[in-house]
């Protein structure tokens, strides 16, 4: 009997499944990774992590090593870069980062996602903000091509988000999992 293929999701709270709604931030019955989970039959592990930006210490690559050591999986799902840009960085420096995360950590076989764009809402008051976010993913699709990793754009999926103009509403999550599991039976094939 083969073992099942092992996908391993490197992200922040909207990999988590972090639900803004509750006065202090609760996690959905459900994230996109246990909704893949489902309609592939492939085991996702969620590592996410609320407020996790792109790792840029030796520490984090050491952790993030360790991890990969652990669970040995088959991909890699990476998408980070909406808290760099929360934080004042530029899609150009989310970019930088993320080049410098992959050659220094990653595994073998790799999937980039670009998060969706952020829009207008509690947490997002600067259009400058919004616009980073697009542009991340320009960036992203760049760096995947010179490195020769897997990549998507998050931003084609028609994700829906929340309130605060960052975290995926449920529906969000369930579309989420839709577009994930077409990409990785397109990507298998």
């Amino acid at each position: 009997m083969s073992k099942r293929q092992q996908i391993w999701c490197f992200g922040d709270s909207n990999t988590y499944g972090y639900d803004p709604r509750g006065f202090f931030g609760g996690r959905y019955a459900k994230s996109w990774s246990e909704l893949a989970e489902e309609k592939t039959g492939f085991r996702f592990i969620n590592d996410g992590l609320n407020g996790r930006a792109i790792p840029c210490t030796e520490y984090e690559f050491n952790e993030f090593r360790r991890k990969a050591a652990r669970y040995n999986a088959d991909l890699l799902i990476v998408m980070l870069g909406t808290n760099d840009l929360l934080n004042g960085a530029s899609a150009t420096d989310a970019a930088e980062q993320m080049k410098a995360f992959i050659a220094e950590c990653c595994v073998k076989n790799n999937l980039l996602i670009s998060p969706p764009p952020m829009k207008r809402g509690t947490w997002v008051t600067d259009d400058g903000l919004v616009l980073q976010s697009m542009e991340l993913s320009q960036q992203y699709r760049k760096l995947a091509e010179e490195v020769g990793c897997l990549f998507s754009d998050a931003g084609e999926w028609e994700i829906e988000l929340t309130f605060d103009g960052v975290h995926f509403t449920e529906g969000g999550h369930a579309r989420f999992a839709d577009k994930l599991a077409e990409f990785l039976g397109k990507s298998s094939t």
